[in-house]
């Protein structure tokens, strides 16, 4: 009697955490379509040290709060978001082109804010390049 009752006590907290965790998890984003024109777009905004370290800084002034100081969708406010902020190391975000993050950065959707009005076109260019250097 006293097995059967360490078995069910160890199997409810076993279950508890695994519930918990679950809960702690985020939600993938849901499919985020961007028109042709701002996918096919060329990035004018040469990839060089000069742009990737202008890129670093609006980063880290704009970004790193919820995408995380490495792009792993974990930042400090990524806790508080609905859907997880996205991983751009991996191939969802470094598969997809450049004009595709400019469009999602300038224009924003749900809990990622538009930072065109905030941002130059110039300056979202620099931070889709700085982005690239994520990859796994």
């Amino acid at each position: 009697m006293k097995n059967i009752k360490s078995f069910l006590a160890g199997s409810f907290f076993m279950f508890l955490s695994c519930s918990l965790i679950a809960q702690d998890e985020k939600p993938q984003s849901k499919p985020w379509p961007v028109a042709d024109e701002y996918k096919n777009m060329a990035n004018p905004v040469q990839k060089n040290k000069v742009s990737e370290d202008t890129g670093m800084a609006l980063y880290i002034k704009y970004c790193a709060s919820c995408h995380g100081k490495t792009g792993l969708g974990d930042g400090v406010k990524s806790r508080t978001l609905k859907d997880f902020a996205g991983d751009f190391s991996g191939s969802y975000y470094q598969d997809q082109t450049d004009g595709e993050h400019f469009y999602k950065t300038k224009f924003g959707r749900g809990e990622m804010p538009k930072y065109g009005g905030k941002l130059t076109d110039e300056e979202i260019w620099h931070t889709v390049n700085y982005m690239r250097t994520f990859r796994k």
